[in-house]
C-alpha cells in the first residue's frame, strides 16, 4: 500500500504541476524541453556513484524547486515559476513510475526500490 500511495502521491504532484503550468504564459515547448533536464544530475555518476548520488538527490528532491516557486511568487518572477513547475513536474514523473532517491551504494538502490533492469 505504501508502494501504492508514492506512486499516486507523484501522479499528482505531476498533475498539479501540468494544470498551474498551463495557467502561466509560457509555452509547451519549454516545458517539454525542461521536463528531463533534472536528469543531467546523473552526470555525476561518471566521477563515482557517491558524488553520483549525491548530485542527482540534490536534483530530485522537491526542497529547491519549491524554493523556486516560493521566490518567484515573492517577488513576481514569472520564469522561476515556470522552472518550478516543470523540476517540480519532473519529481513528480520519477515518482509516479517508481523512482527514487539515490544510494550511494549504485544507480539502482533507490529509497523506494532497487530498480531492476527489464528482462
Amino acid at each position: 500500500m505504501p508502494k501504492l500511495l508514492i506512486h499516486l502521491e507523484g501522479l499528482t504532484v505531476l498533475l498539479l504541476c501540468i494544470y498551474f503550468y498551463s495557467l502561466t504564459d509560457y509555452g509547451w515547448l519549454l516545458f517539454i524541453l525542461l521536463l528531463f533536464a533534472p536528469d543531467l544530475s546523473m552526470l555525476g555518476y561518471l566521477a563515482n556513484n557517491s558524488i553520483g548520488a549525491f548530485v542527482y538527490n540534490i536534483f530530485h528532491t522537491y526542497v529547491l524547486p519549491l524554493i523556486f516557486i516560493a521566490i518567484s511568487l515573492l517577488f513576481s518572477i514569472q520564469v522561476l515559476l515556470a522552472i518550478g513547475l516543470i523540476w517540480t513536474a519532473h519529481i513528480g514523473l520519477d515518482r509516479s513510475v517508481g523512482y527514487g532517491l539515490k544510494y550511494h551504494t549504485g544507480f539502482k538502490d533507490t529509497h523506494l526500490q532497487r530498480i531492476s533492469s527489464p528482462s
